[in-house]
């Protein structure tokens, strides 16, 4: 069966993951699942990631939560998905919100690539607004 948004599904699984204080979320997956989750790791919201084969054609995308203190309390407070397939949200690199301030990031697909909200202001490139992360 195909899902209709599996950026939605991953973000949720993500954050069910963080909320439950499980060590690691799973999912089926994509070349832009695994950008994004290399985004999420080179900005310290997530430990790790791999992309394990499990045949048939098949990958599995693995994220390794990231907790901090003697309460494990999560790294990801929040995720939001901002476009969907429903309304795809695009923003010029003069207009890419900041989220709480510069505290949280954006996640944009660009013609360069998955990256944050940083990164693409420093290039100067736009492109489909994915995800909030904070």
């Amino acid at each position: 069966m195909s899902m209709s948004d599996p950026i939605s599904d991953m973000l949720t699984r993500i954050r069910n993951a963080s909320n439950a204080k499980l060590p690691r979320a799973t999912m089926p997956s994509s070349k832009l699942k695994a950008s994004l989750a290399e985004t999420l790791k080179d900005a310290g919201y997530i430990e790790d990631y791999k992309v394990d084969d499990i045949g048939h054609n098949k990958k599995e995308l693995t994220v390794v939560l990231k907790y901090k203190g003697k309460n494990n309390v999560p790294v990801i407070e929040g995720l939001t998905r901002v476009s969907k397939p429903s309304c795809r949200v695009y923003v010029p690199s003069d207009k890419i919100p900041r989220v709480l301030g510069g505290l949280g990031i954006a996640v944009l697909s660009t013609s360069s690539g998955v990256m944050t909200d940083r990164a693409a202001r420093k290039q100067n490139v736009g492109g489909e607004l994915l995800c909030y992360v904070w």
